[in-house]
């Protein structure tokens, strides 16, 4: 077990890399009766392709999170029930990169962490049981397919990318999940749900010692190798289409907007893209940018307006999203304050009021044990310390912003996807 130290922060954390390859972080948090752990799995929506033992293999879409829904079985029941009886919260989620267990609680945390990582390394699907959880998860596509923004930003990425898996639903379409069996299942838990491709982070008034422990006695001692990844053939910054439209019973259109970015590697560089990016965003757009207000006043945009960067694994993109009933006139607006600022560039004030204002954020965000765990999993899995943020902040000059805005937002790179009122 080794100390980190982080004074930039006021943060330190214990940390342990298991026999197994597992990785295990404690930030300790003195004082507080609530605790909290995360385990995450390198494995999200993104990964239904992939060569294991020397074959290739194409899952259903979806499958990752039905994965996930069926991970809280257990041969004597529904892990749920045990961690209620046990005085906790437990919940999960998928993404495109990741699936993610965890639970908080004020006592029982060693028996709630055996049976969280117990539930994480114990596979166990019946035929009946995939089966009656089709029918659930059946219900939670069709409620995403009746959202308006949902729509919108799946369409978004469907159309800026030719062959990213970006490009599909993480929960699926009911016709891909009616191709997941048991077996399938299976299959993907023991090519991904692997000690060495998953991180356990605990916070909380907790002993880390104890947290080592228990992980080296619920986990398994070895692991297998991981399979390789499959994300399509490179993409070039051109997307697959310029415009998407579709109609649904709402009052007014909804509208999701990207710019396709190259993608970055992993590590630092990693992280001082996202940085880039999401300074660039609030820059050319963000709610204290000039062209936000003049959007804003002419009534183009309303308070659900938003904008940010992405990256998911070689898709990296700046997006905006909002209801406007002239979604065409946002673009335009937004493709000339581009063109502005690559000319002139942008007031160095404002990069430093935003750039301290997201620093200053990131730092209130360690008091969320939730924010502290997900972070450190997601920037682990990307080859970069979370902790080492505020090197990256400083690291970032205007000069880089520009550059990034000047490349990016570009007509030949934007896709504008909307979602019309029916008639």
């Amino acid at each position: 077990m080794k100390l980190l130290d982080f004074p930039r922060i006021g943060e330190q954390c214990f940390e342990q890399r298991l026999a197994n390859g597992m990785l295990v972080r404690v930030v300790p948090k003195r004082g507080f009766a609530r605790k909290y752990a995360f385990v995450a799995v390198d494995f999200g929506a993104i990964d239904t392709t992939f060569v294991r033992n020397g074959v290739r293999v194409r899952m259903p879409d979806g499958i990752a999170h039905y994965l996930e829904h069926k991970m809280f079985d257990l041969p004597e029941g529904s892990a749920d029930g045990m961690f209620a009886a046990l005085g906790a919260s437990p919940n999960a989620f998928t993404s495109y990169a990741m699936t993610a267990y965890h639970f908080s609680c004020a006592e029982h945390f060693a028996d709630n962490l055996r049976l969280l990582l117990r539930m994480v390394t114990t596979p166990y699907f019946t035929p009946e049981s995939v089966e009656k959880e089709r029918g659930i998860i059946t219900q939670e596509i069709r409620m995403y397919e009746d959202n308006a923004e949902q729509r919108a930003a799946e369409d978004l990425f469907a159309a800026l990318y030719r062959e990213h898996p970006v490009r599909t639903s993480i929960a699926g379409t009911e016709e891909s999940i009616g191709e997941i069996s048991a077996q399938s299942l299976y299959d993907c838990f023991r090519a991904f749900y692997q000690p060495s491709n998953m991180v356990l982070c605990v916070t909380g008034d907790v002993d880390a010692q104890e947290v080592f422990d228990i992980a080296e006695e619920m986990t398994p001692k070895t692991a297998s190798d991981l399979p390789e990844r499959d994300y399509g053939a490179p993409e070039t910054m051109e997307p697959a289409e310029a415009r998407t439209m579709r109609r649904m019973e709402i009052s007014m259109p909804t509208f999701a907007l990207g710019f396709k970015c190259e993608p970055v590697g992993k590590g630092m560089e990693s992280m001082r893209r996202e940085i880039i990016g999401d300074l660039a965003a609030e820059i050319l757009v963000g709610e204290s940018s000039p062209l936000y207000q003049r959007l804003y006043e002419s009534g183009l945009i309303d308070g659900g307006f938003s904008v940010g960067y992405e990256s998911i694994k070689d898709a990296c993109l700046i997006s905006a999203s909002g209801d406007s009933d002239d979604p065409e006139a946002v673009l335009s607006a937004i493709l000339e304050e581009a063109a502005r600022i690559a000319r002139e560039g942008f007031e160095p004030d404002l990069f430093r009021r935003l750039k301290k204002s997201a620093l200053g954020r990131r730092t209130r965000d360690l008091d969320s044990f939730e924010s502290i765990c997900y972070r450190i999993c997601a920037y682990q899995f990307d080859g970069v310390d979370y902790f080492t943020f505020p090197e990256a902040y400083a690291s970032v000059a205007p000069e880089d912003v520009r550059a990034f805005l000047t490349n990016t937002i570009r007509p030949e790179r934007a896709v504008l996807s909307v979602v019309q009122p029916k008639k």
